[in-house]
């Protein structure tokens, strides 16, 4: 399935949309960091939770839980939230 990237894991991709593959949310990111080692940190902390700036869309739909079921047909959007004053 195509997942889209935000500018901030562009040096990881080198591209907006990247191709992976899962059952799962966590098996998708997990192929992600198949194809470009170290995205997955980016994304997802040490606990194995997705980061405070991260927001990861399925289907128009914020998703938290790594264990969510994915369709061949989902879209995947990445987001990276922005800070600032």
């Amino acid at each position: 399935m195509k997942v889209l990237i935000p500018d901030a894991l562009l040096s990881y991709t080198q591209n907006r949309r990247a191709d992976a593959g899962g059952a799962t949310l966590s098996e998708l990111l997990d192929d992600l960091e198949r194809q470009y080692a170290g995205i997955r940190f980016r994304m997802i902390d040490e606990q194995g939770q997705v980061r405070r700036h991260i927001r990861i869309f399925v289907n128009g739909k914020q998703v938290n839980n790594l264990a969510q079921p994915l369709g061949v047909t989902d879209d995947v959007v990445i987001v990276q939230a922005l800070s600032g004053g």
